[in-house]
């Protein structure tokens, strides 16, 4: 681990304790090196929009295969699964999904919730998946088992077939605040806070050969530069200011309810551009982006940043 990774970590335990441009087309599909031991798999890059080719906001780090969920938008065991056989992670195989964070619990990254915890155990998946998030997480578990309350009794009872494995459906809802949340002999995992509708957080996972950081929603915060500052990847939300100006309201909404709210929620390529600037990772991943083509976002993300980035797309690897 680097000077800089350890005192970073150092200042979120202390924390804890106290309460592209893309000069070619083809780097769109840069991966991971061989060599890294961590790898970065886009599973949905999408949004609220039902994007048929972009499922829900969902990414997994891979490392020395064990994958570790950024939020779980719909579609994100098909994902994992697809990733697991399409691009041979067989981290991802959805028995093997253990550990997940949520960022925030808003519906688009939170729907796949249930899929997460009940198809891998039909699968086969025998121990609880531990999920870290804000508050709010506990009762949203809660409520999920119960809703499918039947569904459990049936498949454990006598005749169940799922009897001989009757804790894989089971979730340690772990509610988290800033500051490292998790640690392992792969990662350690520090959670800060963000600037969105709710309580939310983005996350840093620090692992052997890389350090990577995940916004989620977020209008841009200082605590996301500080959580980068030179990481080797940033992965980020944005919008480019032509979409938000075209997007219709939705539901009938007064006009300026959207644009509004964006403004104090989330993140346009102009902000992201002088955002990356001062956070200087080596490689900027777009994800959970809106824009009117990729190819608007591309010009436009170009306009306001000197530095390698991608446009993510479902199933990449990095």
């Amino acid at each position: 681990m680097s000077h800089h990774q350890t005192s970073f970590l150092a200042m979120w335990a202390a924390l804890a304790v106290a309460g592209i441009v893309m000069p070619h087309a083809a780097q769109q599909r840069a991966s991971a090196p061989p060599s890294s031991t961590s790898k970065v798999v886009l599973l949905g890059t999408g949004t609220p929009a039902a994007t048929p080719d972009r499922s829900g906001p969902a990414t997994a780090i891979v490392v020395n295969d064990t994958a570790y969920l950024v939020d779980f938008g719909p579609g994100v065991v098909r994902r994992a699964s697809g990733a697991a056989s399409s691009r041979g992670i067989a981290a991802l195989e959805p028995t093997r999904l253990q550990v997940a964070f949520v960022t925030h619990l808003h519906s688009d990254h939170t729907v796949g919730y249930a899929d997460l915890i009940f198809s891998p155990w039909t699968l086969g998946r025998r121990v609880p998946l531990e999920v870290y998030g804000p508050r709010g997480l506990k009762g949203m578990t809660t409520h999920l088992i119960e809703a499918y309350r039947v569904d459990i009794e049936t498949r454990t009872n006598a005749d169940g077939n799922q009897r001989t494995f009757p804790d894989g459906y089971k979730v340690n809802a772990h509610e988290i605040a800033a500051g490292v949340v998790y640690r392992d002999n792969n990662v350690t995992v520090t959670a800060f806070a963000t600037a969105h509708a709710m309580e939310s957080y983005g996350y840093r996972f620090d692992t052997p050969d890389r350090s990577i950081v995940i916004s989620g929603d977020t209008n841009p915060t200082p605590a996301t530069i500080d959580a980068c500052r030179g990481c080797d990847v940033l992965i980020h939300e944005v919008h480019t200011s032509a979409w938000l100006a075209a997007r219709p309201e939705s539901g009938g909404a007064p006009p300026g309810t959207f644009r509004r709210f964006s403004e104090k929620y989330h993140t346009t390529t102009e902000q992201l551009g002088e955002l990356a600037l001062r956070a200087k990772p080596r490689l900027l991943i777009l994800y959970h982006y809106n824009s009117l083509s990729p190819e608007e976002l591309q010009s436009d993300m170009t306009k306001h940043y000197s530095g390698q980035f991608v446009i993510g797309r479902d199933l990449e690897v990095y």
